[in-house]
């Protein structure tokens, strides 16, 4: 089983309106209301590829209730902590080619919860093979918790994938634990890295800096340009095929769940890496997020070519 962690989930609501003006009322052309949160991307394109997989995290009020409600209709298992306060919104408005959001912080989690939380991550990393841990941490939330998540599930004998803001990355490898492949984009690894990253050549130097090399995976999305991947000693790029986008948002979600699919099923090297990555390709071809098409997989793994360039 795969365990996914969103600790701050969110009523995804999408509009789509013709032409965007400030100071105009717009009606919209079409609205969509799913269960978000990078870790629920994830968890979509798990249970899509088979996979036992149980979300958790945080849910509160009418909107925690419509998450889980969501999911049970599409069978997915999930362990929420339930919370005093109310679960966030997020929107976002397509209009004119382009995408306006407009994010709620979300509840604040008081320290009993967290302590709730605790007790059943601890119970369920136990029972587990991989554990993913996506997005943002919920105010009241400690800076250093996704390290006491990696601490217990490490000290459970389990693979951690995480992908989530660079601080939050630096200080889970500043811990004794770490995890064993983190993803971060071209903006989030220049952060981790410290340089400005405007050729490969200056990527594959930062790959070499001692904080990577702690690390079993680390996996650079590139978006459409794919993505270098380095494995101990290893460096090597990833060229996807080209395609017509349809919505890429949560690609790089896909991505983490095929990473994830692909430690539970025993894939290692080039293979791995393709596994991963091919699930960005297919969301993207799709116009839902978390959303991909398994008669394409067997096509458009074919298609992603991965080199070993160092």
């Amino acid at each position: 089983m795969i365990l996914t962690v969103t600790l701050n989930p969110s009523v995804d609501i999408q509009y789509r309106v013709n032409r965007f003006q400030e100071n105009h009322v717009h009606r919209a052309a079409a609205v969509s209301k799913t269960a978000g949160g990078k870790g629920l991307n994830v968890t979509r394109i798990l249970h899509q590829l088979g996979e036992e997989v149980t979300a958790c995290g945080f849910t509160g009020g009418h909107l925690g209730s419509f998450i889980e409600e969501e999911l049970n209709s599409h069978g997915i298992m999930h362990n929420f902590t339930p919370i005093a306060g109310e679960t966030r919104n997020c929107i976002a408005i397509i209009h004119d080619g382009k995408q306006t959001e407009i994010l709620e912080s979300g509840p604040i989690i008081a320290e009993k919860e967290i302590k709730t939380f605790l007790t059943t991550f601890q119970e369920m990393a136990e029972k587990v093979e991989v554990v993913t841990i996506s997005g943002s941490l919920p105010e009241g939330v400690p800076e250093h918790f996704y390290q006491l998540l990696i601490d217990i599930a490490i000290k459970a004998n389990k693979r951690v994938l995480l992908d989530t803001k660079s601080s939050l990355i630096q200080n889970t490898l500043e811990n004794q634990h770490i995890p064993f492949l983190i993803k971060p984009n071209q903006e989030e690894f220049e952060e981790l890295a410290g340089v400005k990253c405007s050729q490969k050549e200056d990527v594959l130097e930062s790959l070499r800096k001692p904080i990577f090399n702690v690390l079993s995976w680390v996996i650079i999305t590139l978006g459409k340009n794919g993505a270098i991947a380095k494995h101990g000693d290893k460096i090597y790029q990833v060229i996807c095929p080209s395609v017509e986008a349809v919505n890429p948002v949560g690609s790089g979600d896909a991505v983490i769940a095929g990473l994830a699919a692909g430690c539970r099923r025993g894939l290692e090297g080039e293979d791995f890496i393709r596994f991963g990555i091919v699930m960005g390709v297919l969301n993207a071809l799709e116009e839902q997020t978390g959303r991909i098409s398994l008669n394409q997989l067997e096509y458009y793994l074919k298609q992603i070519e991965v080199k070993k360039i160092s």
